[in-house]
């Protein structure tokens, strides 16, 4: 049986961090891979702030960037506090211990309902929106089991699998993770839903503002919290084209284990889980597969991973030097519409990480870099 007890670790932010850490985020051009580049160039959010006009200017930028405000700042976590919700940062106790491993963990996190249930052991359950009975049946058997055994669901709060899997965790622990802000929960026919696991024994997370509605490019971007929040994810009927084929293949990029249920070939709604078992999926029966697997990992402690912290008392980053502009174009022109990683720009142009990261940064701010899985990077062509 797991610990399922929270391994506490990290620093709690003052408030004055955390309003900057929450304007940085917010604004333009900023995500989390930019965010903790930021963070570790300068040395705090605040002093990352003062930069960013001049890093996006340098960098090219079209137009004046946009600089989150400490109103909207105060007024985002007035909102969260008003219904109930805080924001967790990533170097703090309550911050899912699994996440902070992934590549581009979100530096905050709002989150509602449950916060014990966030540091213990979990286990990601999603499938077909269109389930069928003997699917959500399934789902919510391996879901029974796992709480049980003391592991924490994780899923989407989506129909089908994912609603059977919640539904049969809610009491004994359960984190749906939504695509768009905390109050604007996905599909609204799932708003009891979420209202039952706050009720229950469960936490609803998410990365994204108050008031966000979904869109279509955020449900992957959902889908890689709940990988990476999970030790392992577990797919039921999934179409040959689904976001949870998505889920398993980042919780495959993250390390973590894959598991999938085998269905009849004649069921569309199996051809994605009849495939990942062809990709060397841990066939998955019955609960049992599940727990044997993850027993081994259960008693490991987890890696600190990519957490970020500021001192209490912050430089202001004044004693930085930039590039110069031989340095600069050297940077520039080593990139290319094909992604590369960092460790060869620094070995192509022979200039020092902090340069290089630095000039990246500025791209980045202005608009014109991409990221891309894996660390590496591109730069966006002009039209």
């Amino acid at each position: 049986m797991p610990d399922g007890g929270a391994r506490r670790q990290g620093i709690a932010l003052t408030d004055r961090q955390r309003i900057a850490w929450l304007r940085l985020i917010r604004s333009d051009n900023v995500g989390p891979a930019t965010f903790r580049d930021l963070i570790n160039h300068f040395g705090s959010a605040e002093a990352a702030l003062t930069m960013l006009p001049e890093l996006s200017s340098r960098g090219g930028a079209s137009r004046a960037i946009r600089i989150a405000s400490v109103e909207e700042a105060e007024r985002e976590l007035e909102i969260a506090y008003r219904s109930g919700a805080q924001f967790v940062g990533i170097g703090e106790p309550d911050y899912p211990p699994a996440l902070r491993q992934i590549d581009g963990a979100p530096p905050l996190l709002a989150v509602k309902g449950h916060l014990s249930v966030a540091t213990r052991l979990s286990v990601g359950i999603v499938g077909s929106r269109n389930a069928s009975i003997s699917g959500a049946k399934f789902a919510a058997g391996i879901a029974r089991d796992l709480g049980r055994a003391g592991y924490t669901v994780t899923s989407g709060l989506a129909r089908g699998i994912d609603t059977a899997a919640h539904r049969a965790s809610v009491e004994t622990g359960t984190i749906a993770v939504l695509a768009g802000g905390l109050d604007q929960p996905y599909p609204p026919e799932n708003i009891p839903l979420m209202e039952e696991i706050m009720a229950g024994f469960g936490l609803a997370i998410s990365e994204m503002p108050f008031g966000w509605e979904p869109r279509a490019r955020d449900f992957p971007r959902r889908n890689r919290l709940i990988a990476g929040i999970s030790l392992g994810v577990v797919v039921v009927e999934a179409a040959q084209r689904s976001g949870s084929l998505i889920t398993a293949r980042l919780a495959a990029d993250f390390g973590r284990l894959v598991f999938a249920v085998p269905g009849s070939p004649l069921d569309p709604r199996c051809h994605g889980t009849n495939n990942l078992l062809k990709q060397g999926a841990i066939v998955t029966t019955g609960s049992d597969d599940v727990l044997e697997a993850l027993a081994p990992l259960s008693d490991m402690e987890s890696p600190a991973g990519s957490v970020i912290e500021e001192p209490e008392k912050s430089g202001s980053g004044d004693a930085f030097v930039p590039p110069n502009e031989g340095e600069r174009a050297s940077i520039v022109s080593a990139l290319g519409p094909t992604p590369v990683e960092v460790d060869d720009i620094i070995r192509h142009t022979g200039l020092s990480a902090s340069a290089v990261y630095l000039v990246l940064l500025e791209l980045d701010l202005a608009g014109r870099l991409h990221r891309h899985p894996g660390g590496l990077v591109s730069i966006a062509m002009d039209n």
